[in-house]
């Protein structure tokens, strides 16, 4: 990046729950404003979220921290959420670029805390929809704000029976997987609205708009041009599709029994719309392309596609997100184009994750040096811009690290992904180990079977030192509670050597 010319300006578009096999050229999705934007920047194939979740996700994205440090855990909106806001102290990078002069833009969803909005994070006064009146002191004692729509909804469910593409619960409102829609979850509106911004947008002060939409995410309603993209017969459902996880925690199976009723072709026309919903997102950031471009804004803007966590598509029988620990929750977008990238049409291997965008904004920006021991800030994701200068960082990170406490139905998780092996500790049931060079999809759980106890040893290690480096209390050695296969003190002598260790 040319650091003599003005500051870049930062277009953001981060989608919901799009898993990140569906950027890859010539993969399962049709995306030809991505593969624009691909040609002009640099891919992160491998690129992973911390937390199958939206708000623990996205607070990660804007403040460069795991759930264990900025104290998001799960959707902030509910009666029953862990917390509404972020814990003190934390600053997101939207802040500093409004510090540094940054005319700032917001549209669409924020779902960082339900006590601030993004006018109290840097961004204004451009923000959609309005901020007024929606964010609020959450209470801290027990309410039940959350059974007042429960009991109101017209549309529960009080006998068995489903038409197509429906999922019965008796007791609940009606659920259908996917349909058609000509506008689904508004996106179009608050596309509509960073399209004005931007054909009017200053050419004299650098600028910074957030465009966060709602799809891909469930219920896959789409409109119909966008389903005829694709074929039924090409829709093929994953491999582990077949997996009746009879090794796996039974949260996993029950989770698997609700998508059961549908049939194998509703599943495929669940994909089929999936797939259709992220063609749709694709020509909602074409618009986007299409304004800078005209404008002749490109060159001189940085432009992320991404998205906050992933969607299980079908793998084991499975669909959203949630508990389960697969790849497919966790595996996201992730393309960094145009603004002078160096790299372009590169494609990196290397693991990457949703915390390190916010230092490497700020780094573009000019606001943070790299690796700069006097830098009082501190991320836990690191910056990429030596990937787009066509680089690879020093000690770059090999292992993936996910911290979830569940999705509403509550249950502790941690993980480690490397490239042979993914080892997944369940407080509320037992742990899985996947062997990732015999066993890809994670089909079989060898947790049990002779001649991996030296890996597990050696993966909790390595769990319980990142823990330790990122606050992560779950030390708790109460006999009903430390359930682990071996405990957090199995890293007493590597402690000497954490202190001051910089990131994971």
């Amino acid at each position: 990046m040319d650091s003599g010319k003005r500051k870049s300006n930062f277009l953001i578009f981060m989608t919901d729950q799009q898993l990140g096999t569906t950027q890859q050229s010539k993969g399962p999705a049709y995306m030809p404003n991505l593969e624009r934007l691909k040609r002009h920047g640099v891919t992160f194939q491998e690129a992973y979220c911390p937390s199958p979740h939206c708000c623990p996700s996205r607070a990660s994205f804007f403040s460069g921290l795991y759930p264990s440090e900025h104290g998001i855990w799960n959707n902030i909106d509910l009666a029953d959420a862990f917390s509404h806001g972020l814990n003190d102290g934390i600053k997101l990078f939207s802040e500093d670029l409004k510090e540094a002069g940054y005319q700032m833009y917001f549209s669409g969803k924020w779902h960082v805390s339900a006590e601030e909005g993004p006018g109290d994070r840097g961004f204004g006064p451009w923000i959609y929809p309005p901020q007024e009146d929606r964010y609020k002191p959450w209470k801290r004692t027990p309410f039940m704000g959350d059974w007042d729509w429960l009991l109101e909804e017209d549309d529960i469910a009080l006998e068995e029976g489903r038409r197509e593409g429906e999922i019965s619960r008796i007791g609940f409102p009606q659920y259908s997987q996917y349909g058609v829609m000509e506008n689904p979850f508004g996106d179009g509106d608050v596309v509509s609205c960073a399209e004005g911004w931007l054909e009017n947008v200053s050419k004299d002060e650098p600028f910074c708009m957030y465009v966060g939409t709602l799809g891909p995410h469930d219920p896959y309603f789409v409109p119909q041009q966008y389903l005829d993209l694709y074929p039924d017969e090409s829709i093929v459902l994953p491999e582990s599709w077949k997996d009746r996880m009879l090794d796996k925690p039974n949260l996993y199976r029950r989770t698997r029994e609700r998508f059961d009723q549908l049939g194998e072709a509703e599943q495929k026309r669940s994909l089929k719309h999936y797939l259709a919903f992220c063609s749709y997102e694709d020509a909602l950031f074409g618009r986007l392309l299409d304004v800078l471009e005209r404008r002749e804004l490109l060159e001189d803007t940085v432009i992320l596609y991404v998205s906050d966590h992933g969607d299980y598509a079908g793998a084991h029988g499975l669909w959203t997100k949630g508990l389960p620990c697969f790849k497919e929750a966790y595996h996201i977008c992730s393309v960094m184009g145009y603004g002078g990238i160096k790299a372009e049409g590169t494609v990196i291997s290397q693991r990457v994750s949703l915390l390190d965008y916010a230092p490497t904004f700020l780094e573009l920006a000019g606001i943070l040096e790299a690796d700069n021991p006097e830098a009082k800030r501190r991320f836990s994701g690191r910056s990429l811009k030596p990937f787009l200068e066509g680089g690879i960082p020093e000690r770059w990170r090999s292992e993936t690290y996910t911290q979830s406490n569940g999705n509403e139905c509550y249950g502790i998780q941690r993980s480690i992904f490397t490239d042979e092996y993914h080892l997944v500790f369940n407080g509320f049931d037992f742990d899985e180990l996947y062997d990732l060079k015999k066993d890809p999809d994670c089909m079989i759980n060898v947790m049990e079977e002779p001649g991996y106890e030296a890996v597990i040893y050696d993966l909790y290690k390595k769990l319980w030192k990142f823990a330790y480096l990122h606050w992560d209390a779950l030390g708790d050695p109460y006999i009903t509670t430390a359930l682990a296969r071996y405990g957090p003190g199995i890293i007493r002598t590597a402690k000497r050597e954490m202190k001051g260790f910089p990131f994971a």
